[in-house]
């Protein structure tokens, strides 16, 4: 039997993944540099190889993940497209995804805080999402 802890840290990761998917998905065809549109694409394939490992695990537990709520999926969409179609720059790219991380990176924390039984493996992962957040956002700070 898996710890319940665990599995709760390992569903808010798979969420928090697929949202951080999801909004680099919408804005790397509108980013204009070169090198900025390659971090993003980096910190793509980072969080969708961790978000392939959360799936394993939580499949490995008996659970099929959790969907970011879809609400808070359609506000993100809606902010990312709206916003950029108002002011289509590389600076409001990067302010978004730099709103973005620091959300992912509070809300990890905040799991991490609350789900203390969860397992090494899984927290090693949460850290491993805040550790990508954080990097992202230092990495295009040069475009804010």
């Amino acid at each position: 039997m898996v710890n319940p802890d665990t599995v709760k840290l390992l569903k808010e990761c798979n969420s928090g993944i697929k949202m951080g998917i999801s909004t680099l998905e919408d804005v790397i065809p509108k980013v204009s540099d070169g090198k900025f549109r390659d971090i993003l694409e980096k910190s793509l394939d980072e969080n969708t190889r961790l978000g392939k490992k959360t799936a394993k695990a939580l499949e490995n537990a008996g659970d099929d993940g959790k969907e970011p709520p879809s609400m808070a999926k359609g506000m993100a969409w809606i902010k990312t497209n709206v916003m950029l179609a108002m002011e289509d720059s590389d600076e409001k790219a990067a302010s978004l995804i730099t709103d973005g991380c620091h959300m992912g990176i509070k809300s990890i924390n905040k799991y991490l805080n609350e789900y203390k039984e969860a397992d090494s493996d899984s927290k090693n992962i949460a850290k491993q999402i805040v550790e990508i957040e954080e990097n992202l956002a230092q990495d295009i700070r040069v475009y804010l």
